[in-house]
């Protein structure tokens, strides 16, 4: 066999006809597939397979090879040798940063390189839940230490027999140790931490080893905090751990999402926070044998169990979950849950037919599905939806049937591409939905058209409170200018704009709350509903959110602020798509001594579950406030907003205007006004696909 030389060859396959022989080739880069003719002992060629060393090779039956990457990724390349698929994951890659990894005092601030080589830098703090990309430096974050007098660490880079003062220390007590990648010495510089394959481990200055903690994947960074107390990686899998330093026990685990925007912060028994929109990217994966497919549930579907920021913000402070939980409670109120998640997974639902991607002619179709538990919990409910919006008012749904496990109902479709989801919920929780895209392949009469939706709009401000305290400047100019900025859509994407105004001393929490009934009854499943809110918002101890109107007694809160089940339930009824503008985390000394920071993130992550299927537009994340200035006559959120629905988001320059062209376009432009101070964010359903929200007029 050529090529052998030097070099690793890691998995190996023959084509299944044997005239060929595949091998993984690369323990660093390049990392290639080496192809040999003759069953292995012609010629060969290699072709570039991506990030990191191989791990897996498959032959197909048709010619070529299917390979896996340890980055993780994996690809295909045919018969004649041409990469025909590689999927990469959207993970952060921390490999080979030079000073990139940088913490604060006790952890609780982050930075870090979205990409290898200590590229793209990012920040994260656990207090103000944000996440700054290309952030200005600050002094008090601090790389790892790697020299210590009196404490002489050699051969620790990218090597396999690290040394403590000249004395070879083994990092893997089995044989041959492995990859040492970084190292990071404690501030007493009587121990230090190095990170390895799969395992980061803490020494001793004598080199004797004072505990290890498996890894998911290379530590490729690590680090200690100035104050001694945690340990942190940054791994393969693309996460950042926090670890306690006395015993290597995980107490946090970070994933930053490769668009740079969604985040997730969990405890080792998954109480978590997370951004707007990244609630999907962890869950619990659950067997079903070895002849089933797995189900994966995520976290979103436990949001009312595990979604603790408040535990989370704890976790550094006590380095103890159940201690942070016990705090967390206390102040809260809330009572101790001890639920186990077996006893709280949602239904499954399966879509039996019509298949994925089938044509349809009829504006009604016969859906036939099936769900199953994992839990004894009954399904209560069973929810049809169509383009992301629940059948609703307005349209016949028949009865559910039910015949020997398969169930049939009949949706309603409009005349063009669409999907259609089932939801199933119990108890506890809602299901995944369960997807199919159609194809309409009917055609229109030459004597029909299509009839335009109406688009509506609830537009509530208040700027001046009865608590003077509580006053702002252009709220209510705000929503005036929001619902303004869409009249000259009448005539155009929508044959009519109706508009609703409820600002300063009419936004009672009567009038509030009429003004989420009028819309409910007025929008068809043909229409839009645009809800705007500027003003102020609250949690309170319990953590629940209320939006204040202008009679609001902070003191009798629960009677006269508007509470978040009415956002929720008028959002479920809407029959229409809605999209939700809300800008309601001002600064102030809104609560006094009571002060819980508004949690915006929670409001956004429950309107935007596919149960309820709005798409959001919130003005800020985390803890950060929405400022409003008299140099723009407007909140920056709103007048990125109206500048965006004006025509400045046109991006394409196709004179339409889309969600997620909006979304860039408010998300940039805050930035911009704001120097970085305030970050929107947009988070929609995944059931529901982009669409036209204005035409530039």
């Amino acid at each position: 066999m050529r090529g052998l030389a030097k070099g690793v060859l890691r998995p190996v396959s023959w084509s299944l006809d044997g005239k060929f022989l595949y091998a993984g080739k690369g323990s660093r880069a390049p990392y290639v597939v080496r192809k040999w003719s003759d069953g292995g002992k012609g010629p060969y060629k290699d072709f570039d397979a991506g990030e990191a060393r191989l791990h897996g090779l498959v032959s197909l039956k048709d010619g070529g090879v299917v390979f896996a990457s340890a980055y993780p990724s994996f690809g295909v390349f045919d018969a004649r040798d041409r990469k025909v698929l590689h999927m990469s994951a959207p993970i952060a890659d921390y490999k080979w940063g030079t000073k990139s990894f940088f913490v604060s005092q006790n952890g609780d601030r982050i930075q870090f390189c979205y990409e290898r080589y200590g590229k793209s830098p990012a920040r994260f703090s656990l207090k103000e839940r944000t996440l700054k990309i290309n952030p200005i430096p600050e002094p008090d974050l601090w790389p790892a230490v790697t020299q210590a007098p009196g404490l002489d660490i050699t051969d620790w880079e990218e090597e396999t027999n690290p040394k403590v003062n000249g004395k070879p220390i083994k990092t893997w007590q089995g044989g041959q140790g492995y990859m040492s990648h970084k190292l990071a010495i404690s501030p007493q510089k009587d121990t230090f931490l190095i990170g390895s394959n799969f395992f980061i481990y803490l020494f001793d200055k004598e080199g004797n080893e004072k505990w290890r903690t498996r890894i998911p994947g290379d530590a490729w960074d690590v680090n200690i905090t100035p104050d001694g107390r945690v340990a942190l990686a940054a791994l393969g899998d693309g996460t950042i751990r926090w670890y306690r330093m006395n015993d290597g026990k995980e107490l946090l685990a970070f994933f930053p999402h490769a668009d740079k925007k969604r985040w997730i912060l969990w405890t080792s028994s998954g109480y978590y926070d997370a951004s707007p929109g990244a609630e999907e990217l962890i869950g619990w994966h659950v067997n079903n044998g070895s002849e089933e497919v797995a189900d994966f549930f995520p976290i979103s579907r436990f949001r009312s169990t595990y979604y603790r920021p408040d535990v989370v913000a704890r976790i550094l402070e006590t380095l103890n979950e159940g201690e942070s939980i016990r705090l967390a409670n206390e102040e809260s109120g809330r009572k101790k849950e001890e639920v186990s998640v077996a006893k709280i997974l949602p239904p499954v639902v399966s879509i039996l037919s019509p298949q994925d991607g089938t044509a349809v002619s009829d504006k009604e179709v016969e859906v036939k599905f099936s769900i199953r538990s994992h839990s004894s919990e009954p399904v209560t409910n069973v929810k049809v939806l169509v383009d992301g919006r629940p059948i609703g008012r307005g349209l016949e749904i028949k009865e559910v049937e039910k015949n020997q496990g398969i169930q049939t109902t009949r949706a309603p479709i409009p005349e063009k591409d669409a999907e259609i989801s089932i939801i199933a919920e119990n108890k506890y929780a809602a299901s995944e939905p369960a997807t199919v895209r159609l194809k309409w392949s009917g055609r229109f009469k030459e004597d029909e058209f299509t009839i335009k939706p109406k688009l509506y709009i609830l537009a509530i401000g208040v700027s001046k409170y009865q608590d003077k305290n509580l006053t702002l400047e252009f709220a209510a100019k705000d929503a005036k200018d929001f619902a303004e900025s869409f009249l000259k859509q009448k005539d155009g994407l929508y044959r009519d704009v109706v508009v609703k105004i409820v600002i300063d001393e009419k936004a009672t929490r009567d009038e509030i709350i009429d003004g989420f009934d009028w819309i409910s009854k007025e929008t068809t499943s043909k229409d839009v509903a645009l809800v705007f809110l500027a003003g102020h918002g609250v949690n309170d101890s319990g953590g629940v959110y209320y939006y204040l109107p202008v009679n609001t007694d902070l003191e009798r809160l629960r009677r006269t602020g508007v509470p978040f089940t009415e956002m929720k339930n008028t959002v479920a009824s809407l029959a229409g798509k809605t999209v939700l503008f809300i800008d309601t985390c001002h600064a102030g000394n809104v609560m006094g001594a009571r002060a819980i920071a508004p949690d915006i993130t929670g409001v956004v992550n429950e309107l935007t579950s596919a149960e309820n299927g709005a798409v959001v537009f919130a003005s800020s994340t985390g803890r950060q406030y929405s400022f409003e200035d008299s140099n723009w006559g407007n909140g920056a959120f709103t007048k990125a907003v109206v500048e965006g629905i004006n025509g400045k988001a046109d991006y394409t320059g196709k004179g339409r205007i889309t969600i997620n062209m909006l979304d860039l376009y408010v998300s940039e432009r805050v930035k911009e006004l704001t120097r970085g101070k305030q970050t929107p964010a947009t988070a929609k359903p995944h059931t529901i696909p982009d669409f036209p929200l204005v035409l530039k007029r």
